[in-house]
């Protein structure tokens, strides 16, 4: 029966596919799980049951309600480790490399958000499109500016999103319209730590841009907020071209590579994700292991500028695995879609002589991240009193789709199907705390 103080449950009905564990280190087998009939009961936000329909049918409350998807598949919420909502206006420009890129349409795009109008227009598009594609948390860049942030954090939380955020950290090498202080950025960025931290399911990123865009100062003052609020994340980029390389070897010569100015800082721990990180050598994958540091591998961005070939199979080394999540990067990324993405990251990894099949591409769009995020607790599966975050996959949601399905063998075999084809266009519905948040076509 259900509780006078208790919302009504809700429902999903259909094959469920999720990652219970990481399948680069365990038996794919028995890390991956699909049933082919299962529902999902969600109430108050949280999944309350799930498994076996015939073992749970019983246990329905009268009152759910039901959504049935018997041609669909039920996934955790798609969770991207990386992306930038102010470049959402530029994604698709013709680019060069990164440092051109950044200087030709970013440094020139993030000065609108000063406007928190125009801020709160663009983070209202870039969460609708979030869901849209089936994504329902991410890590997420903000401008320079303060109302930037709180206009992101407004909209999110409006929409109940599990969403982690901050204002960019930028005192040198950018346009004198997009930079701070050491101390204005500090100060900053704690106010919006204290105001949005730990609120509805919003958290709060500690944010230098790069560490080529940063002082010393400001990288020892992001490194003594982040001791003082060790709950909060830092969300920075590296290693993603060979140039930037360079530039961050010439301003930083005491240092022993890219990521010891960071570590020197205090920046690199277990909440720390690190973008790209496309050319990290060996000694720094195994201190990301042993920090707990993270890396959001970003495909469709990597290929885009030319920045090189993420090795995920080296970066998951059994011997000192590194957490590893998906990330769309938004703009210089080309789609918001994390199907794309993973679909992306296989013909990156084949290119590196590694095959990615589509339960690994699954973990590392959902369970993966989570753990990426150290965020496993409550997001990136299905299972009772997790976070009810949740997406359905749709098999035939076009001609060349439908046609391909009806040949497969296999789960696993639909799934790289999805990744290989799939887009937008292949999430029927998603599901943010238990409520519907995005149907296609009404579904």
């Amino acid at each position: 029966m259900t509780s006078p103080r208790s919302n009504p449950a809700t429902v999903l009905r259909g094959p469920l596919a999720y990652l219970v564990d990481d399948p680069f280190l365990t038996d794919p087998a028995s890390a991956f799980v699909h049933e082919p009939d299962g529902v999902v009961i969600c109430r108050d936000g949280l999944i309350e049951a799930a498994g076996p329909y015939d073992a749970l049918r019983d246990g329905i409350p009268a009152d759910a309600a039901i959504h049935h998807y018997p041609d669909g598949l039920i996934c955790p919420g798609f969770i991207d480790t990386h992306v930038h909502y102010v470049q959402t206006g530029i994604i698709g420009a013709f680019g060069r490399q990164l440092l051109d890129w950044l200087n030709e349409y970013t440094f020139v795009a993030e000065q609108a958000f000063a406007d928190p109008a125009y801020a709160a227009t663009v983070a209202g598009i870039f969460c609708d499109e979030l869901l849209r594609n089936g994504t329902t948390s991410a890590l997420v860049f903000a401008a320079v500016y303060p109302q930037s942030v709180d206009a992101l954090f407004e909209e999110a939380g409006r929409r109940n999103m599990r969403l982690i955020a901050g204002k960019v950290m930028m005192d040198r090498n950018a346009p004198a319209a997009l930079l701070d202080t050491a101390q204005s950025a500090y100060d900053d960025s704690l106010a919006l730590l204290e105001r949005w931290h730990g609120r509805d399911r919003l958290l709060y990123a500690i944010t230098p841009r790069f560490a080529a865009t940063s002082t010393p100062a400001q990288l020892e003052a992001a490194g003594a907020l982040w001791r003082a609020h060790p709950d909060a994340f830092v969300h920075t980029h590296i290693s993603e071209n060979m140039g930037e390389i360079d530039w961050v070897r010439w301003l930083f010569p005491e240092r022993a590579g890219y990521l010891d100015v960071y570590d020197h800082y205090g920046l690199v721990g277990r909440r720390t994700m690190l973008a790209h990180g496309v050319h990290l050598t060996e000694a720094e994958f195994g201190c990301c292991h042993e920090r707990g540091a993270a890396i959001a591998h970003c495909p469709t961005s990597n290929l885009f500028l030319g920045s090189g070939l993420f090795r995920v199979d080296a970066a998951k080394d059994p011997a000192r695995p590194v957490h590893v999540g998906l990330g769309s990067d938004i703009g210089a990324g080309t789609s918001f879609s994390l199907l794309a993405t993973a679909g992306e990251a296989y013909k990156v990894a084949q290119l590196n002589g590694f095959a990615l099949d589509a339960v690994r591409a699954l973990f590392l769009a959902t369970l993966g991240g989570a753990r990426a995020l150290g965020l496993d607790d409550r997001i990136g599966t299905i299972r009772a009193g997790h976070e009810a975050d949740l997406v359905v996959l749709d098999p035939r949601a076009t001609p060349l789709l439908a046609f391909r399905t009806e040949r497969a063998r296999s789960i696993e075999e639909i799934l790289f199907v999805l990744m290989t084809l799939g887009d937008d266009r292949a999430v029927r519905a998603t599901y943010v705390a238990g409520r519907i948040a995005h149907a296609r076509d009404g579904a």
